[in-house]
């Protein structure tokens, strides 16, 4: 991850701000999300829906699908981060977990953290609703289990 060698550690002069493109259909997804917005984030972080209209017309030429698929991540700067490295893009945002992002985005974690995050995703995939869901607060269903 390009962010993780700022040397002022808060992405001074780089990354103002995320765009996290994720997957509302996803339980898991909707809790890394509300996980994610409450803590003390370095670089803020903003929510949209992947797929959707705002999305589209935040973003129109990146690959929506695709952002269906594999968690996205966009800075201000147009810089974007799919799948393993939007994972760990988030935590480097954060205040507490920016020290654990950038020791697993080295090359001796990396593999162990991308085995993690396939297997995060192999259960977004079993367990998304198609389309979009209504928001049950906390509440999650027994596949979140």
């Amino acid at each position: 991850m390009t962010a993780s060698s700022d040397p002022a550690g808060l992405g001074a002069g780089r990354v103002g701000s995320f765009t996290v493109l994720f997957d509302e259909g996803c339980p898991l997804c909707r809790t890394a999300r509300k996980w994610l917005a409450g803590r003390a984030q370095l670089v803020p972080l903003t929510f949209v829906p992947a797929g959707s209209a705002a999305a589209r017309a935040q973003f129109p030429g990146l690959d929506h699908e695709a952002t269906l698929r594999d968690l996205t991540v966009i800075a201000d700067d147009g810089t974007y981060y799919m799948g393993d490295s939007a994972w760990l893009a988030c935590l480097w945002a954060l205040a507490d977990y920016r020290a654990a992002a950038e020791r697993l985005a080295s090359p001796h974690l990396l593999p162990g953290a991308r085995r993690f995050i396939a297997a995060a995703s192999a259960v977004r995939e079993a367990t998304r609703s198609p389309g979009p869901v209504a928001d049950y607060g906390d509440v999650c269903d027994d596949r979140c289990r």
